[in-house]
Formats: structure tokens, C-alpha cells, sequence
């Protein structure tokens, strides 16, 4: 199996001072994805969680929604030409009377933000397909002060961003801030697939009483994923893109962006955010 971080040398410079030295990288390899043995998708990830990766992957398209439906996964025996496992290839074997969808080689149109449709079709396709409607009853609440810790207990639980600088986190955490689960990846995407991926092994799907914390920005495909695997909550360190903020509005996604220090943007689902009166007022 691939490794988390690969070393290279490189030329270091220095206030004029040169050098060589070995540096740590974050390891990129690309990740096949089959679905019953048929190619599926194929994504640049971070070696490791690969099968909560692809389950995730699958959870977002809409095809699994509990562990019962899902059969097993296993990586590709024979995945080059002379017969060798690179484990850059899985499988996703789904229980019989799950339903497939058409699946082409590309991501399904709803999950690129690249797909050359327009926003309309994009929040259709989630809204027709999510297996699990926003439902926190009672309504989640989170304060402020809650939020603005998030981030530094992120930072702190990134294992390999302290050995590399490059990589991407994603976290769970409960309605009182609690760590519950991180992911870190090359790709932001594919860290909160890894996340759900594992919630859906372990039969903790919809994420209903949860929080999720990306690094970065909030894009339309990461706000899909949270409402897909039902979670109420969704806090970004950057900006959200205007799509996310028309899919958070339409399927009441708490939508959370600029998170950094005490300040932060609430770009929708605001009666979820338990302001003191007097602040509300002003």
C-alpha cells in the first residue's frame, strides 16, 4: 500500500545560504474506483482509508446509505499488466437489491463543479437524490465562541500537515465541540469522503447531531456531501462558492465560512447559530 509521505531532496535557500537536504512530502497516487467490477471513477487521494474513501464516494453519489448496503470492498489482484496489486484499485461490492446508477467513467454531473451545467440542475440532482433530508430534531444549536475553537482543535489532531504543509483536514465533531472524527487528503473532498465513509461502516449514518469542519474553502461539492450524509452543520476556514450557498439555502445546510479566530460569515441556516439577544439586535 502506498505510503502517507515520501521524501525528495531539494535545494534549500536561506537569507542567501544554500544547502541540500531532504524534504517530506504528502504522497498524491491516483485511486481507481470500481463499482461491482465496473470502473467507476478514478480520483488523485492520499494513500490510506481507501475503502472509506470509495464507500464515502459512493454514499455522495447516492448509492449506499447503511452498511447493509454495502458488501465488501477489496483492492484489484492483477490491477497492471503483469499481474500486480498496486492497491491503487478497489472494488465496492454492493448488497443485491441496491439500486445502480447510470455511471460513465466521470463523476457523476451533480458532484463536479466543473460539469458545464447550470446550478439548477446541480441542486435538483442532490435534491432528488439524497438518501437523508436534513432532520436535527431538535434543531442543533452551536454559539459562536463553540465555532471559532474548531478550527485550533482541527490544526492540532493533523498529524501529517505538521510533517508536510499539504495536505487538507476534514472533522467531525458533536453539538459541543467534541472531536468525533478527522481525515486528512490531498484533496478536501476526498477527506470528508473518508469521513463518511467510516460513519457508514461503523452504522453511524445520517450524521444528524454533527458538525463538519473543512480547511479551505466550501464548494458546491463538499456542501453535497454533507447534505448527503445528513449533516446539519457546515463550517469552512475560506469562503463557500455561491453554489454551495444556494444548496445550503434550498436543503437548510448550516453554512459557515471565513471561520477564523471569533469571526466568521453564516452564509445560511442562521437558526442554528445561538447568538446572545443583544447581538442579534445589533
Amino acid at each position: 500500500m502506498g505510503r502517507v509521505t515520501e521524501r525528495r531532496k531539494v535545494l534549500r535557500i536561506r537569507d542567501g545560504a544554500v544547502s541540500t537536504r531532504p524534504d517530506t512530502l504528502v504522497a498524491e497516487e491516483p485511486l481507481e474506483i470500481r463499482l461491482n467490477g465496473k470502473p467507476l471513477a478514478i480520483t488523485m487521494r492520499t494513500p490510506g482509508d481507501d475503502f472509506a474513501l470509495a464507500a464515502g464516494f459512493l454514499v455522495s453519489e447516492g448509492v449506499l446509505a447503511t452498511a447493509d448496503d454495502l458488501q465488501n470492498i477489496v483492492y484489484c489482484a492483477g490491477a497492471t499488466a503483469d499481474g500486480s496489486n498496486t492497491y491503487n484499485v478497489v472494488d465496492v461490492k454492493t448488497a443485491s437489491g441496491v439500486t445502480l446508477p447510470d455511471f460513465t467513467l466521470e463523476r457523476n454531473v451533480y458532484t463536479s463543479s466543473s460539469c458545464g451545467l447550470c446550478g439548477k440542475a446541480s441542486l435538483d440532482a442532490v435534491r432528488t437524490t439524497a438518501r437523508f433530508p436534513i432532520d436535527d430534531t431538535p434543531p442543533v444549536r452551536v454559539t459562536p465562541e463553540l465555532l471559532s475553537i474548531l478550527p485550533e482543535r482541527l490544526r492540532a489532531a493533523q498529524r501529517v500537515f505538521d510533517r508536510t504543509g499539504g495536505l487538507h483536514a476534514a472533522a467531525l465533531f458533536d453539538e459541543d465541540g467534541e472531536l468525533l472524527d478527522i481525515r486528512e487528503d490531498v484533496g478536501r473532498h476526498n477527506a470528508v469522503d473518508k469521513l463518511v465513509g467510516r460513519a457508514l461502516q461503523n452504522g453511524g449514518l445520517p450524521l444528524s447531531r454533527t458538525v463538519l469542519l473543512v480547511s479551505g474553502r466550501a464548494s458546491f461539492e463538499l456542501a453535497q456531501k454533507a447534505v448527503m450524509a445528513g449533516i446539519p452543520v457546515l463550517a469552512a476556514v475560506s469562503a463557500p462558492s455561491s453554489l454551495a450557498v444556494d444548496l445550503a439555502a434550498e436543503t437548510g445546510l448550516t453554512l459557515v465560512g471565513f471561520l477564523r479566530g471569533g469571526s466568521m460569515n453564516v452564509y445560511a441556516g442562521e437558526g442554528r447559530i445561538a447568538l446572545r439577544e443583544a447581538a442579534a439586535q445589533g
